[in-house]
């Protein structure tokens, strides 16, 4: 996906501004597609140069002109295109789970405290997740359209980092595990060298 059809999904959602635009990123879509204020900003140029957005300008007092956005009819259609085309399958790019197949090379008790450090924030993460899915969709069950759809990408979003916990917790344990019953890796100090120091 590029940048340019996340900026869309947000114009067919409501009209706005630039600033507008990077806010609705900053509160939402900005969770599963990031950009900078800058970034969207070049981006709705070469959006309205290709004739996918237009725009007004509204005067304002003792400040210059502002610029709503809105979708043209040829970026509707090529919103409507983009949603029915095929999308990759993403391919997962993790450094911590390299980093867990070469645990045996590195200390065990950094590697541990790096997975609970990882695990803390996904575990914040859910929380916020869960707490805009009571605010905002109190009755999933009778949502339907926009609402629905957007519940549906929060309910993803709440998946993945259920799995990030549920696998981080996993492998703490082990780690944990590993370290209470095997003696201290060669080149490493033990828990108690450490205190001792």
């Amino acid at each position: 996906m590029a940048l340019e059809h996340a900026i869309m999904v947000s114009l067919a959602e409501r009209p706005g501004t630039g600033y507008e635009i990077g806010r609705q990123f900053d509160r939402s879509i900005g969770y599963f597609w990031s950009a900078t204020h800058q970034q969207i900003y070049r981006t709705l140029k070469k959006l309205h140069d290709d004739g996918l957005v237009a725009f007004e300008a509204v005067a304002q007092d003792a400040r210059p002109d502002k610029k709503v956005y809105t979708l043209s009819d040829a970026g509707r259609d090529a919103l409507r295109a983009w949603v029915s085309d095929r999308a990759p399958v993403p391919r997962l790019r993790d450094e911590l789970s390299v980093k867990l197949r070469a645990a045996e090379h590195g200390d065990l008790a950094d590697l541990a405290a790096e997975m609970r450090r990882h695990r803390d924030i996904h575990t914040e993460q859910l929380a916020l997740y869960r707490s805009f899915a009571d605010r905002d969709h109190p009755d999933a069950a009778a949502t339907t359209g926009r609402r629905l759809h957007q519940y549906l990408v929060l309910r993803g979003g709440i998946r993945i980092e259920e799995g990030f916990v549920d696998w981080l917790d996993e492998v703490v344990a082990a780690l944990e595990s590993e370290m209470s019953t095997s003696p201290a890796q060669p080149g490493t100090s033990t828990s108690e060298e450490k205190v001792s120091r």
